[in-house]
């Protein structure tokens, strides 16, 4: 709380005070061209991975937490039955997916982005698949775009804000349907009962949107539900 209110002390003020509007408007157009360069960087290199599943999570679990090596274990799964394995590139959860997949001889991608306080990229990481972002929202773009499935461990307001980028996109329509595991029962079950005793109790979503994601505490329970989706739609890794 205090980098946020020493950072709201600084820019606020300099930012209210600036009477030169036309030189800021100037400042965001060019702006449009450094999102355009993260975004064709992106699909280029994204573009020949091949079929990859997202693992998201904590950047602050450390590796003796059991969800830590959970995640690899379910990377290393992932990778021997044809997928890679996108993350955030960063440490903690990030860290453990590409540790996983980098061990089972996988595809290991980290979409990276710079973070004053905890995010740095991890060693495990394919050369040729590492990527940094200055911009949350053209990362959560490829994120989505390049994977063919979200496996959630948990995590802080980052992890959710993925999640629900991808629930909201898949319950909306606009990508086609994913599988989306959250791992962890006992963290997640609180999420689940809110959405179901209240908002599904509310009318605020559909009755069909509960069945968008599954809670499991285990890696082949994740595995299998992944294989299960695609083997429901005559689809394999390999598409």
């Amino acid at each position: 709380m205090t980098g946020l209110k020493n950072y709201t002390h600084q820019a606020l003020p300099d930012a209210l005070n600036r009477r030169e509007w036309g030189e800021l408007k100037g400042m965001d157009s060019w702006t449009i061209f450094k999102i355009m360069a993260e975004f064709v960087e992106g699909f280029e290199k994204m573009g020949r991975i091949g079929p990859c599943v997202s693992i998201f999570g904590s950047a602050r679990t450390q590796p003796d937490d059991p969800y830590y090596e959970l995640a690899e274990e379910i990377a290393q799964k992932l990778v021997r039955n044809g997928y890679g394995v996108i993350t955030g590139g960063g440490p903690g959860i990030m860290e453990a997916g590409n540790k996983g997949a980098r061990t089972a001889k996988g595809t290991s991608v980290g979409l990276n982005i710079e973070l004053p306080f905890e995010q740095s990229g991890n060693p495990y990481i394919d050369t040729d698949k590492y990527l940094n972002f200055d911009y949350f929202f053209v990362r959560k773009v490829i994120f989505v775009k390049y994977s063919q499935g979200f496996i959630v461990m948990p995590g802080g307001i980052g992890t959710l804000d993925e999640l629900f980028e991808a629930y909201t996109l898949i319950q909306t329509h606009k990508i086609d349907r994913f599988p989306i595991v959250l791992v962890g029962k006992s963290y997640w079950s609180g999420l689940f009962d809110w959405i179901k005793n209240t908002l599904l109790a509310e009318k605020k979503i559909s009755p069909g949107d509960l069945d968008l994601f599954n809670l499991v505490d285990t890696s082949d329970e994740a595995i299998d539900i992944i294989n299960e989706f695609y083997s429901k739609y005559l689809l394999s890794p390999n598409f």
